[in-house]
């Protein structure tokens, strides 16, 4: 093996997705260091965001020639199958949260168990992953999130009044905590807090989110079209429960250098052992969550600290930092099967 590698990405579905645009922000991170990326696809053409990956679609994945890769990564539960069936020694697991604590996932989580018992290497996003991971297999390796560098900003332009506070997710999907979100915004407003309620989702609103209560609704923006969005907020619900296995609108907004009011769950806490860069409230607790905006929307100075602090956690997420932490563990996984000196 040489140090440039060949990589691999098993990707079921190219629709517009948090999960999605990791995948490609961490295939073109690894580019930019010199690796050589396909994005394997049963999906339609890419139009949401660039890419500088080679692009390969297949109908079948078991259709799709391994030997000129290193390494094949499965990205979702469905693609470990494939990824053990074509390529057993070269196989890894890219895990962003366990499908098989999700809702809709219910009926099928033994199918979902059975995938990841296969003995392929993970490589997890959250360090509140690992434990997870370990049920299933000892071969757990730690390489943090990505965050588009584009989110990074050194400076915050003044605030806006009133102020906007960000609400990002499916509705549609219980474990984002939407319905919590708006609970949290009602009860803000409740007692006199003035701010512009801002929605944005890759799916158009349900019809049981209480639209009156929104100034702007943005439904399956870019990767550009997002960055501006954060950018042009004051402050981020964050209400995820705890199934969520990274939240990255939460990562983009401290990169951002916008406060935070997010839910006390594992992969949140997880993001540094000083649980300073936000304000948290426990998950599914509308009236909790709300008090915490409250704070936020009130206290000046504790925003100007929420934001220089969320910056300095947000550091780990760069693009070539994640790039370097994937590249130690295809090496240390090559050594290990006895393909790298």
């Amino acid at each position: 093996m040489t140090n440039a590698l060949r990589i691999a990405y098993l990707m079921a579905d190219t629709a517009l997705s948090g999960g999605i645009r990791v995948q490609l922000a961490q295939a073109d991170a690894l580019i930019a260091r010199g690796h050589r990326v396909r994005i394997v696809t049963t999906g339609l053409p890419l139009t949401w965001r660039t890419s500088q990956a080679e692009w390969i679609y297949v109908d079948d994945f078991n259709t799709y020639d391994t030997r000129d890769d290193d390494f094949v990564i499965a990205t979702f539960w469905t693609t470990l199958a494939a990824a053990w069936a074509i390529a057993p020694e070269k196989a890894l697991h890219l895990c962003q949260g366990y499908e098989g604590a999700f809702t809709a996932y219910q009926p099928i989580r033994a199918e979902i168990d059975a995938a990841y018992r296969l003995p392929i290497p993970k490589l997890v996003v959250a360090r509140s992953l690992i434990d997870v991971c370990r049920q299933f297999t000892d071969d757990v390796t730690y390489i943090g999130q990505i965050v588009d560098d584009d989110f990074f900003r050194a400076r915050t332009p003044p605030e806006n009044a009133p102020m906007r506070v960000l609400l990002c997710g499916e509705s549609q999907v219980d474990l984002k905590g939407i319905a919590e979100g708006y609970g949290a915004a009602a009860h803000a407003r409740w007692f006199h807090q003035k701010f512009d309620l801002i929605r944005v989702s890759p799916w158009a609103p349900s019809r049981e989110e209480p639209l009156d209560a929104v100034q702007e609704f943005h439904v399956a923006l870019n990767t550009r079209e997002m960055t501006r969005l954060v950018h042009s907020c004051d402050v981020l619900i964050a209400p995820n429960h705890r199934e969520e296995g990274f939240g990255l609108p939460a990562a983009e907004a401290l990169a951002s250098g916008i406060p935070v009011v997010m839910t006390s769950i594992p992969s949140y806490r997880s993001f540094d052992d000083r649980h300073d860069y936000a304000l948290f409230a426990p998950q599914e607790n509308a009236v909790e969550l709300g008090e915490k905006l409250i704070e936020v929307l009130s206290d000046a100075d504790l925003r100007n600290r929420l934001r220089a602090r969320g910056r300095e956690v947000a550091e780990q997420w760069r693009s070539s930092k994640v790039a370097e932490r994937m590249e130690t563990a295809f090496h240390a996984e090559a050594r290990r099967r006895g393909v790298e000196a």
